[in-house]
């Protein structure tokens, strides 16, 4: 349901006074211990917002406080479940007052890596994501400006932005300090994995025959998920629809034509725990998935031409989905104590 706005940061506050905390001087900062899976490399993270253990304790608590919606009653983490790999079990995700949106809720595993955001790629940085939410009529209906406002005497937040960024809690360290914590959910650390590292026994009989088949040229699930991340990051068309007129996709950004319909490939990791599926969430299961892209999608004038239809029986779909659930994290994505 994330509307991809671009909303300017308007009326930042300057530079915070050296005001002591309670009598003492703020605590010194220091970097993330970000733990990385092997293989993995850093993600990308801004030369103004170094990856810290004040600024992404700060994000942390932000990012689960519902006072960042108008009525107090959504968070981040309402649409972002940590028990589901940050992302939610309903088709569409629910706002304030129960208003709903139009799209899913992508889980935020590995969105550090992420070169834009939102399933059409509206936005270029984590750290203008985290604005949309917060203006948006159908998700928490405020303004950023009027939350860091409401926030920034109480203690955690005054010392945590303070020691993170040298200024009182604005608009601009909401947004640094959120898009911080994000960056350390990390997906890496499942029996896959395991597999890969050289752990052959990792893997049960029947997820290494559903490995076979993800590989298959005939399945061609590769042509889109691969990589660490199992995704290519970029837009498909995968005709799941006629007409994309609730809904352009891509096309909604470019204004192309020749876009509409494409959505960002999701990754794979944690697929067992992210239904529904889809951009609109509309297939409740994997084996729905799987059916719709065995028969090739609808032949709408955009779908991707790696479309293509295949034969699977009813065994072969239980292995694949028993691979599938091989990429679920053995541990919490949340470093974070």
């Amino acid at each position: 349901m994330r509307w991809p706005v671009a909303i300017a940061v308007m009326g930042l506050l300057a530079l915070a006074s050296c005001r002591k905390e309670t009598g003492t001087e703020p605590m010194e900062d220091a970097p993330f211990a970000l733990q990385l899976p092997p293989g993995f490399t850093m993600p990308v993270v801004p030369p103004d917002n170094p990856l810290t253990q004040a600024s992404v304790e700060l994000g942390k608590a932000l990012f689960f406080d519902p006072r960042l919606s108008r009525d107090g009653t959504v968070s981040c983490a309402s649409c972002h479940l940590p028990s589901k790999a940050f992302s939610d079990t309903a088709r569409v995700s629910v706002g304030i007052e129960g208003r709903t949106g139009f799209r899913n809720s992508p889980s935020l595993g590995n969105v550090g890596y992420h070169a834009a955001f939102f399933r059409d790629g509206g936005v270029p940085t984590l750290e203008q994501q985290v604005i949309a939410p917060i203006h948006d009529v159908v998700e928490m209906d405020h303004d950023i400006n009027r939350v860091a406002a409401l926030l920034r005497e109480e203690d955690l937040y005054r010392r945590l932005s303070r020691v993170a960024y040298g200024r009182e809690l604005d608009a601009w360290v909401v947004t640094r300090a959120i898009a911080n914590y994000e960056r350390t959910l990390i997906s890496g650390w499942s029996r896959y994995d395991r597999y890969i590292q050289g752990e052959l026994t990792a893997l049960t009989e029947q997820e290494l025959r559903g490995l076979a088949l993800f590989n298959s040229e005939e399945l061609n699930c590769t042509a889109c998920h691969s990589g660490f991340d199992l995704s290519d990051h970029a837009y498909h068309n995968v005709g799941q629809y006629f007409d994309y007129t609730s809904d352009p996709g891509r096309g909604r950004i470019t204004l192309r034509p020749e876009d509409v319909g494409r959505f960002k490939t999701p990754s794979l990791r944690n697929v067992a725990l992210t239904a529904p599926y889809m951009h609109d969430g509309s297939m409740p299961t994997l084996k729905h998935v799987i059916d719709h892209f065995a028969s090739g999608g609808l032949p709408h004038p955009n779908r991707d031409p790696e479309m293509r239809t295949f034969t699977i029986t009813e065994e072969e779909k239980a292995d694949l989905i028993a691979f599938l659930g091989s990429l679920t994290d053995e541990r919490s994505l949340d470093q974070l104590p």
